[in-house]
């Protein structure tokens, strides 16, 4: 059973990283919509190479990122979560703000395959608030955020289409750079990652070193 200031606690935690799943996805797909317009924009008017270009865009980033995702597993092991979603937001806002300003198509492919390098957002976040949760909330915890990254992709590219013809092709990746300040605000200063559990050894028998039988299932 959970304390009353243990329960606020992973409730918190639970609403900062639901709502910065949210606002992450929503502005990683806020551009998707015109992608093709901004190779346009960029000097590519062959049909076939616009249209070469942005799928190879569009598909570098989950690429690199899948690639990636054992590194920054890893590292999440040793340095926490947190940490590692502050960095992949800190990422998202610059690279977002450089697309904004490149002059080649070669540009934007190399800036998206930057993000891919720097992403593992999504996997964090649910790793985040199952380990906030307490044991009997983690499934209820995890399906909230899942429900959220699937939100933000719905809703992201409706408020691109809108917000494109109002300011611009260029101005919409400094607004969806915003998006990501508002999420890194939230894990920053909302989250409180709990204290992370010793890793138990034991010696093949079932027995843990140093630590009784009872909880070495995994």
């Amino acid at each position: 059973m959970t304390t009353s200031g243990s329960d606020s606690d992973w409730r918190r935690n639970q609403v900062a990283v639901t709502l910065a799943a949210f606002i992450g996805f929503t502005g990683f797909t806020l551009v998707m919509p015109f992608l093709a317009l901004r190779f346009q924009a960029l000097g590519v008017h062959d049909t076939r190479a616009v249209a070469l270009w942005t799928g190879f865009t569009l598909g570098v980033t989950p690429a690199v990122a899948a690639a990636c995702a054992p590194l920054w597993g890893r590292v999440g092991d040793r340095f926490g979560n947190k940490l590692l979603v502050q960095r992949s937001l800190v990422s998202f806002i610059a690279v977002m703000i450089a697309m904004a300003y490149v002059t080649r198509a070669w540009h934007l492919f190399a800036l998206r395959a930057l993000q891919g390098f720097f992403a593992g957002y999504g996997p964090l976040t649910l790793s985040m608030a199952a380990l906030s949760a307490p044991r009997d909330k983690v499934a209820s915890a995890i399906g909230t955020v899942q429900t959220a990254q699937r939100m933000g992709p719905t809703l992201g590219p409706v408020i691109g289409g809108v917000l494109a013809p109002v300011v611009g092709l260029r101005n919409t990746f400094i607004a969806a750079s915003g998006f990501y300040v508002v999420a890194l605000i939230l894990v920053t200063f909302l989250f409180q990652e709990p204290p992370r559990r010793a890793a138990r050894k034991t010696d093949g028998s079932g027995m843990s070193f140093g630590i009784p039988k009872r909880h070495c299932s995994a």
